[in-house]
């Protein structure tokens, strides 16, 4: 056994109301920069839904991910070594930009040097690529709230699947809203698909990020991931990909998605892992049992004989202990809550979710029966308007059975919260008919409903209590032309050199050097006191006046 650490999330869905703030925040943090006008690292889709880029999970057309041959190893879907050389210089297998969109903007100058006329001057839409007038007909929120359905559900590839016919009338389709991140794989595909080695999976932590030194522009890792979660930045010529805001996270702040999540459905924690079992889990034969086998890789951080391991690896007991209070690996083992986001790719993905259940109890309650009576949210799990059925095409490899034990214990606290919410006396069987306790079942309510912030985000921190006198900032992996960057001073602000503005996820590491000796505002180098946090230490000469000087 050999123990790693790896930062996950957990989103619950029936928390989702698809007001996309979380798209909004990381489009402005991250790809607000020529040549990522289509980017989203993050993204709401309504499903049913055809996604983005459109039908990503159709794997027969864009052949992402992994498949398992007929000896039971792992291959690419999207071929070898040969393979991606024959085609290096021209890759099909790649989503267009019509399968994006192409961005746009509107002429808003025509407004104001239009010519006297008799009608009102319009701000027609312009290419934000080639700059030409255009006509809007695609973008990543096309289908938001099942705008135009009865001629984008059909196009859904899970739906496909799932029923052969479809009724397509509006006051009885179903939805529900699905974030998605790239979710920083355990087996990643995109890694393997790289040619030049410029994808990495970090060993601290399992956050995968892109070289961009090393990046020469092949696209492959675009047609490996199946999530379709790897853009090319058409201005630089380089991939690139959702960071999980490590800066942020190496901080022990929550990524910028999460943290400005107006419906509070994302949890953040790490979790251990057993290294060597990741491509036996991978490579099980039925996708079905991917599920199980992906959830057995994960270990319990209470377990001695893993705690001793993590250490023997080098973990800190910070970080154990982190672990320890993991909402992740609560949801996904203590709970059996959270399912993994296509299971059959077979990248072993780390960002789960809790499938919605939202509409039940107004079903039942319109029938004129008790909406959180045990027994009717049971017997209505079958009729929900979201089927099973199309919950397991995206959740557990079709596997309904997986869902539908979810989704009985999603009922059931809810049916035993009524009784604590009513001051009744509890019902023991009812946490018992799901295989689980009645502390388990009210912990698990508070985790999801009433979770404060740092029982949502457990994140230990990358940086010591002190800082080592008389060290050098790093530099920024991400200052290259074109690139986000951060600030010229360094990754982490005020402290780290010139005077500039102080960023919110500074604060954390300004805390502790600020009171440090070799990089405090006092340090040999001038820089400014960062008054947000000051304890006082570190005065430069001058800054106030001396006994002397009052008058």
């Amino acid at each position: 056994m050999r123990v790693m650490a790896q930062m996950a999330m957990v989103m619950n869905l029936d928390k989702c109301i698809g007001c996309h703030t979380c798209s909004v925040t990381c489009k402005q943090a991250w790809t607000n920069r020529p040549g990522t006008e289509y980017v989203w690292f993050n993204n709401v889709e309504t499903r049913p839904g055809q996604g983005y880029p459109r039908t990503y999970e159709d794997q027969e057309r864009w052949r992402g991910g992994w498949v398992r041959d007929r000896r039971g190893r792992l291959r690419l879907r999207d071929g070898g070594r040969l393979s991606k050389l024959l085609r290096i210089f021209a890759n099909p297998k790649m989503p267009s930009i019509d399968d994006y969109y192409e961005p746009w903007t509107y002429d808003y100058e025509n407004l104001t040097s239009a010519p006297l006329g008799d009608q009102m001057p319009v701000a027609p839409p312009r290419s934000l690529i080639g700059g030409e007038p255009m006509k809007i007909s695609w973008s990543a929120n096309w289908d938001d709230d099942l705008g135009g359905s009865p001629e984008i559900v059909p196009g859904d590839p899970v739906l496909a699947k799932v029923s052969e016919q479809v009724r397509l009338e509006f006051e009885q389709t179903f939805m529900f809203f699905l974030p998605r991140i790239c979710e920083h794989c355990l087996n990643p595909s995109c890694m393997a698909s790289c040619p030049s080695g410029a994808i990495y999976k970090r060993s601290e932590d399992g956050i995968v990020l892109v070289d961009q030194d090393r990046c020469r522009g092949w696209r492959m890792c675009v047609s490996g991931c199946p999530y379709k979660k790897m853009y090319f930045n058409h201005k630089t010529g380089k991939a690139e990909k959702c960071t999980l805001c490590y800066p942020r996270i190496e901080v022990g702040l929550p990524t910028v998605c999460s943290e400005t999540c107006v419906g509070r459905l994302r949890y953040l924690g790490l979790v251990l892992y057993d290294v060597d079992r990741v491509l036996e889990a991978a490579s099980v034969e039925n996708d079905a049992d991917l599920y199980e086998a992906q959830k057995g890789v994960l270990l319990d951080p209470h377990d001695p004989e893993v705690v001793a391991g993590a250490r023997a690896e080098g973990i800190s007991d910070e970080w154990i202990e982190a672990a320890q209070r993991s909402p992740i690996y609560a949801l996904i083992h203590t709970y059996r809550v959270a399912l993994p986001l296509h299971p059959e790719y077979r990248t072993m993905p780390m960002v789960w979710y809790i499938p919605p259940l939202s509409p039940i109890v107004d079903a039942v309650a319109r029938d004129g029966h008790d909406g959180e009576e045990l027994g009717n949210l049971f017997g209505a799990l079958e009729a929900l308007r979201i089927p099973i059925e199309y919950l397991a095409g995206l959740f557990t490899a079709g596997d309904t059975a997986v869902v539908e034990d979810v989704l009985r214990r999603l009922a059931a606290m809810r049916s035993y919260m009524r009784d604590i919410n009513l001051g009744r006396e509890t019902q023991p069987h009812i946490p018992e008919s799901v295989g689980l306790t009645e502390e388990e079942m009210y912990d698990m309510y508070r985790l999801l409903a009433l979770a404060k912030y740092d029982e949502r985000y457990v994140i230990p921190t990358a940086y010591a209590a002190g800082a080592i006198p008389g060290a050098e900032e790093p530099g920024c992996s991400l200052s290259f032309e074109g690139g986000p960057g951060m600030y010229e001073s360094g990754p982490f602000g005020e402290a780290s050199g010139g005077p500039v503005a102080v960023a919110v996820e500074t604060f954390h590491a300004l805390q502790h050097r600020q009171t440090s000796d070799g990089m405090a505002a006092n340090a040999d180098r001038p820089s400014r006191v960062n008054l947000l946090n000051w304890d006082g230490r570190g005065t430069p000469p001058g800054i106030f006046p001396g006994d002397g000087d009052r008058r």
